[in-house]
């Protein structure tokens, strides 16, 4: 399954509710296994971003979907990105000129 990096940031409202943020989590896994994927895991983080996640999906309009019924929620800004295996990016390389 592909693989996806989202870099998160809290928005007002969601930093106003900060004490639920584990809770929110939970209910993002349950999103993502009802779409047939896995939440690798989530770190909180100090820095320019609040949250790290990666995550396993069927296919990128899985993967955006998701990210896009997170955002609904109002909580959190999302910048995500699609991971490669090794083997995957050798696949990659093999198709170069």
């Amino acid at each position: 399954m592909p693989t996806y990096v989202s870099l998160v940031k809290w928005s007002e409202q969601g930093i106003q509710s900060v004490k639920s943020t584990v809770s929110r989590t939970e209910q993002v896994r349950g999103q993502v296994e009802k779409a047939g994927g896995k939440l690798v895991g989530v770190w909180w983080t100090q820095g320019a971003y609040d949250l790290v996640g990666v995550f396993e999906m069927p296919d990128d309009e899985s993967f955006s979907a998701l990210a896009l019924t997170v955002a609904l929620s109002g909580n959190v800004r999302t910048e995500s990105m699609r991971a490669y295996t090794a083997e995957e990016m050798q696949r990659i390389i093999q198709k170069l000129p």
